[in-house]
Parts: structure tokens; sequence; C-alpha cells
């Protein structure tokens, strides 16, 4: 059986992500924040104080974008970086107020986005979809060398 273009699973993941990425970078947009910075933040809206190594870790990212989206983040006035006192080989990440002030606008338009995504799809299939989108990712990371 020949397997078109649309049949392939990881097709229908890539592109429901551009559509993800799309509409919340235009949420953003406003803001002057990115996808990927606003996903730092929300880790630091939760639990401030973080290393950087803490962030790239739960984030599954490489620590090279970390610090560099961090050093945006600073720029921009949202976080400041200082030396671990337990390690001073690392850095922890602290939101500064402007960066506690903007959690008051971002996590509205983080749970109003959430709300749009999941419209019309019961707790039971949101549960389905996490479990096999984690045992998709298990699969790559088990059987593909470049996979993390």
């Amino acid at each position: 059986m020949k397997i078109f273009f649309n049949d392939y699973i990881s097709i229908i993941l890539h592109q429901t992500d551009l559509t993800l990425t799309s509409c919340i970078k235009a949420k953003l947009a406003p803001l002057n924040l990115a996808p990927e910075q606003n996903l730092i933040l929300l880790l630091l809206w939760e639990k401030d104080g973080l290393t950087q190594n803490e962030i790239a870790k739960r984030l599954d990212k490489d620590k090279t974008n970390i610090a560099r989206m961090l050093t945006s983040l600073e720029k921009k006035g949202f976080i400041c970086r200082y030396v671990n006192e337990i390690d001073n080989r690392s850095l922890k990440v602290f939101l500064t107020e402007n960066g506690k002030k903007l959690g008051e606008q971002v996590n509205p338009i983080a749970e109003e986005f959430n709300r749009i995504v999941c419209s019309g799809i019961s707790d039971e299939e949101l549960q389905t979809v996490k479990k096999v989108l984690m045992k998709m990712r298990k699969n790559v990371e088990t059987n593909c060398q470049s996979a993390k």
C-alpha cells in the first residue's frame, strides 16, 4: 500500500506544530516575546531561580541556544543571571520585576491559547494524545542515533 504525504504522522505533527507556533508567535509579538523565550519564562514563573542547565534540561534544548535566549531576555530586562552560590561554575536565572509583571500579561494569553488548542477535546482524549506522543518520542529516541 502506497503511503501518501498526509498519511505520515510526522507530517501531521510538523504541520500542527507550525500552526501552533504561528498562532502563539502572533499573540506574543506585541509583548516583544518569542515563543521559545516564553517557554523559559513559563518555567521561571513556576519556579524562579533555576540554573541555565536546569532550564536547558527541562526544555530539552541545547545549552548554547538557552544561553542565547537568556541573553536576549536579559537585554529586554525580563531576567537577570547570578553566579550560583553552591556551584560557582553555573548561573542561576531570576525574574526581574519587569519579568514578573510580564507574567501577569502572558499567563492569560497562554491559558487562552491552551483553551483554543484543546477546544472540543475531552480530558480522556487529551490524556491519550499525551500518552501517544510520549510513546512516539520514546520510539524515536530509542531507534534514532541523532535523537536526544
